[in-house]
């Protein structure tokens, strides 16, 4: 065997090594996780929203996004300061009614489950509210939606799908989502006027805000969050309305999203108690 010939012999045999080497040493890597951050679990015959953004939320902050929501509920803006009307949150969220009215606003639904009761509820003690409506909600029960209408209540558009990270997407997005959930409100109600929008969670971002005023709605917050959504009771919900609310104030109850029959029976001593103390009406079905 010639030296050329051996030398190319090793140079093959050191190749294979290298490469067998190589080979091994990726398979042995620990692999990449899959993301499945943007898979929702989806098939339950009434959709159930964390109505809060939670604490150690894994969504991108929202570009624009000047601060997280503090426990208050008001989103904070740190280049207002404290000097504002308080009227308005700091980035023109409606926080209260500008009188001395009170609104119960639910939000979530409409629910066959619980809708219904608290429609009834309502009636029967003359009182009238804000119900802010989530659009695959009202696609699926288009006749709770022109009940709440018959009834003199107000509308408010929450969104298609109670999408808490909303205020992240981009202003197409946030246009197509307000649109399409106004669209399937008013294929119920065509002629019922739509003049709030309320974030899911409050988690409220410039462009959402931007995108529901170009689009005729004024941003709706709340004065007082009753955490009905934590389902701590008939008793609590109860004594957190009586006890918080205030002339002015925008009490922040739910109708879906989850087993919302403690809210309900709340309502039993919510509303006498209530319409004693304070005049109790939905806010302008106009907007203001």
């Amino acid at each position: 065997m010639s030296t050329t010939q051996a030398v190319g012999i090793i140079v093959l045999v050191v190749s294979a090594v290298l490469g067998s080497t190589y080979l091994l040493g990726r398979n042995l890597l620990p692999q990449e996780p899959r993301d499945n951050s943007a898979v929702t679990a989806t098939g339950a015959e009434h959709p159930e929203y964390a109505d809060q953004v939670p604490p150690s939320a894994d969504a991108p902050a929202p570009t624009g996004t000047p601060g997280a929501v503090p426990p208050s509920g008001v989103p904070h803006d740190p280049d207002q300061g404290e000097a504002q009307d308080p009227n308005f949150g700091p980035m023109g969220t409606r926080v209260t009614t500008g009188t001395g009215t009170v609104a119960l606003t639910f939000d979530d639904g409409p629910n066959p489950d619980y809708t219904p009761q608290v429609l009834a509820l309502l009636r029967e003690h003359r009182v009238t509210a804000t119900f802010c409506l989530v659009g695959q909600n009202a696609q699926a029960y288009p006749w709770l939606v022109q009940q709440i209408v018959a009834d003199g209540h107000t509308l408010c558009n929450h969104s298609w799908e109670h999408d808490v990270t909303l205020g992240a997407r981009s202003p197409e997005r946030i246009r197509n989502d307000l649109l399409r959930t106004s669209e399937a409100i008013r294929a119920a109600v065509p002629d019922a006027p739509i003049a709030w929008y309320r974030q899911p969670g409050g988690a409220w971002t410039y462009s959402l805000i931007a995108t529901a005023r170009e689009l005729g709605m004024t941003p709706l917050h709340w004065t007082l969050d009753t955490s009905d959504w934590q389902r701590p009771g008939a008793n609590r919900i109860a004594a957190s309305v009586l006890d918080g609310v205030q002339p002015g104030s925008i009490v922040l109850l739910h109708d879906a999203g989850g087993d919302r029959q403690g809210t309900v029976d709340a309502l039993y001593r919510i509303l006498p108690e209530l319409r004693g103390r304070l005049d109790v009406q939905a806010l302008p079905r106009h907007g203001f």
